[in-house]
């Protein structure tokens, strides 16, 4: 299984290197790679102890800084040295200010992790729900440098509970962690059932995040004056099937205002989505306080606003359930408001159990979208109700990062 696994790992790299001539990201994940062992050895300090953080993208990171920020405070005498896979997480974040190393993580392989981790050296090490990196794993547990898994969620259907020869080669590798914290307590029974009882249900600690960011969120006073007495609904990180829908319901909709944060921001996206809108739009980048007044819609251009974009909602829409999987609903639930999202979100706890809760609303259709937005829309009790439920629920899952410090910081 060994050969197997390097195998795809060089496949995968050679696949990689062939697309970065014709693929951006495929570009940036080459050249950030190459950097890591150029530049590294040549600003790498230890004279203080080392966290090593990794995430894949920047999901995983909104889930890590939290732990990051928790570390900076209640032990300063540590270095952060942050790690990410995907360009999507790195470029974002390829400048946050409490990590004092930022790059991407090199290809897993046994060359790659003996090299890294004899260079960074690192004290502890996190890595971030679904990370399973098999050379990086085992040359931590060789070296006894604990590593933990945080924010993580097993599903039976995984390949780690399953009696097959991979089964059994990934099961293997959860043995290499020192603490799994996970989000649930049917992950703390499936890793009891497989020998893992270093485990603790610590919950999501993206709930810490957005707490964070709602206490700290800034006034935006154009997005005030584009509401003024209508109803707004904020669409987050939206693609083009989201906007469709969406758009559909606009133009049947004049009454309503919305703020459109889609996911891609560049010039030609956000053109595409100006050209479909029949209406008053505005962009973000060019408002000014009268020329929002008699718009329609305004498109967030440009990022960092939309967590609070979305204390100013009446009601949010999550996109990114017609593609892979949706967003980040959290940011929206902590101002208390009702969220709705496309099919693909049983992959997401926290989507769940707001579905279960009435919080959240799934959409197949445009005609779904229609029918539940003028329901919710037109109802202000019950959004009311949803608001309490909302709050309640975020209250109730808050302290993941603190439960995390204290039981590794303390032991270690």
């Amino acid at each position: 299984m060994n050969a197997l696994y390097n195998l795809s790992i060089f496949i995968y790299s050679i696949l990689i290197k062939l697309s970065a001539p014709f693929n951006t990201k495929a570009k940036q994940i080459c050249e950030g790679r190459k950097r890591f062992f150029a530049e590294l050895p040549k600003v790498i300090k230890h004279d203080r102890p080392i966290a090593w953080v990794h995430c894949a993208s920047l999901g995983e990171f909104e889930q890590g800084r939290p732990l990051i920020e928790a570390i900076k405070k209640q032990y300063p005498e540590y270095r952060i040295f942050l790690t990410f896979f995907s360009p999507s997480g790195y470029e974002i974040r390829k400048n946050y200010e409490l990590a004092d190393y930022i790059y991407y993580l090199p290809a897993d392989t046994k060359k790659n992790a003996q090299k890294l981790i004899e260079l960074v050296d690192p004290e502890i090490v996190f890595f971030v729900k679904y990370e399973f990196w098999f050379h990086y794993i085992t040359e931590l547990k060789n070296k006894n440098i604990p590593l933990y898994l945080v924010s993580s969620i097993f599903r039976e259907n995984q390949q780690f509970f399953k009696n097959t020869p991979w089964g059994k080669w990934y099961r293997d590798l959860l043995f290499g962690f020192r603490h799994f914290f996970v989000q649930d307590e049917q992950s703390v029974k499936l890793l009891g059932n497989i020998g893992l009882t270093n485990v603790t249900k610590a919950g999501d600690t993206r709930f810490d995040r957005v707490a964070e960011i709602a206490r700290n969120g800034k006034d935006i006073q154009l997005i005030e004056k584009f509401k003024g007495n209508s109803q707004l609904v904020v669409a987050g990180s939206t693609w083009k099937p989201d906007e469709e829908m969406l758009i559909e319901y606009i133009h049947s909709h004049p009454e309503t205002k919305f703020v459109i944060a889609p996911h891609e921001t560049k010039p030609a996206n956000i053109n595409r989505l100006i050209t479909e809108l029949k209406t008053q739009v505005i962009c973000y980048t060019e408002a000014t306080g009268e020329a929002v007044m008699n718009k329609q819609v305004m498109i967030i251009d440009t990022i960092g606003l939309l967590s609070s974009v979305y204390k100013y909602a009446d009601l949010a829409y999550i996109g990114g359930g017609f593609g892979v999987g949706i967003h980040n609903t959290l940011e929206a639930a902590i101002f208390g408001m009702p969220i709705v999202f496309g099919p693909n979100y049983t992959k997401f706890k926290e989507a769940t159990t707001m579905v279960e809760l009435g919080i959240a609303y799934p959409v197949n259709d445009s005609s779904a979208l229609k029918t539940i937005l003028e329901s919710l829309l037109s109802d202000s009790k019950k959004r009311a109700d949803i608001t309490e439920s909302c709050r309640s629920f975020t209250q109730q899952n808050l302290g993941a990062t603190q439960t995390i410090i204290d039981k590794v910081f303390n032991k270690y």
